[in-house]
């Protein structure tokens, strides 16, 4: 059964993708690495998602001509599925490397680009497709279990390489209104959001219609369950507020009755103590009710007699 993530990456594969160089700029920055052998600069990419690796491998040869091949291949305890290395490195792919925008020249020679510079960019599309290779090569994204507590929230996350790339990123997604954090971890940087309602903007910009469609249905689960938990939670609190005020009001009228005795109260007073003592779990306003008083009344009343109690035992 395939998790979020692996839902998530397979629907980017369905969409339109109109750019792709901006596409592929930002899968090799988020899943691969950049090689240099007998002076060119090539790139290796690693993933475990089956359709990405078709889909990368056909896009690759088809439109820029470059072939990979697989470098490595070990199984990962940690998913439980094999990892593919591919890797490529030849004076073709280091043109591809310039064109997307990761590898530039100067009189110097050729040197790594760290940011997203806007010449990626040849349309407003290609910031989503962007977004879409970023997420399809570093991205994840994990919800609450539907129908069990659990102590994993909404959380989404792409991790890049390099910290100023995924400074530039927070900055692109900004312009879609999705605020992200950015966090250091280990030798990764990685852009990550928490908030249900910033996840679902954030699959709404890579057009992941059905995977926005499932966490609006886990969110409406999610939060009936909260609710009702709120609701019996309250209800539980209210129980035990009573069950203590009636269990105090026993005891005042208990130190009455074997001190001064009930009879030495007032009619009213006398009511109210008869009438707790005849039913011990009964609420204030069934009380007040049964004695066809207000519940203040029944508030003051009972006051009253709490403090000749407290008073008796002084």
């Amino acid at each position: 059964m395939l998790n979020f993530t692996e839902e998530i990456k397979n629907e980017i594969i369905s969409t339109d993708i109109s750019d792709k160089n901006a596409f592929l700029s930002a899968f090799i920055r988020t899943s691969g690495s950049i090689i240099c052998k007998n002076g060119l600069f090539g790139f290796e990419i690693v993933t475990e998602n089956e359709r990405t690796a078709e889909f990368l491998t056909e896009t690759l040869e088809e439109d820029y001509g470059i072939t990979l091949t697989v470098s490595n291949a070990k199984y990962d305890l940690m998913s439980g599925r094999d990892k593919l290395a591919f890797e490529c490195c030849d004076k073709n792919t280091e043109a591809f490397l310039k064109k997307i925008g990761v590898v530039g020249e100067d009189g110097d020679g050729n040197f790594l680009i760290f940011s997203i510079d806007d010449s990626v960019f040849s349309s407003e599309n290609s910031k989503t497709d962007y977004i879409k290779g970023a997420f399809l090569g570093g991205g994840s994204c994990t919800l609450p279990d539907e129908e069990i507590f659990s102590r994993t929230g909404y959380h989404l996350e792409v991790v890049f390489s390099n910290k100023l790339t995924a400074s530039d990123f927070c900055d692109l997604l900004c312009e879609f209104e999705v605020l992200a954090k950015l966090v250091a971890r280990k030798d990764k940087a990685v852009v990550y959001v928490k908030s249900k309602a910033v996840i679902s903007d954030f699959l709404s910009v890579m057009d992941c219609e059905k995977c926005l469609e499932k966490l609006n249905k886990v969110m409406e689960i999610k939060d009936k369950k909260n609710n009702a938990n709120r609701v019996n939670n309250c209800s539980v609190s209210n129980i035990d507020k009573t069950v203590t005020a009636s269990v105090n009001q026993v005891r005042a009228i208990e130190i009455i009755s074997q001190t001064i005795g009930l009879q030495s109260l007032d009619k009213h007073l006398f009511e109210v103590a008869e009438c707790r003592l005849a039913d011990k779990n009964a609420s204030m306003q069934e009380l007040a009710e049964r004695l066809n008083v207000s519940k203040s009344c029944l508030n003051h009343r009972i006051r009253k007699i709490i403090e000749l109690a407290q008073s008796l035992v002084d």
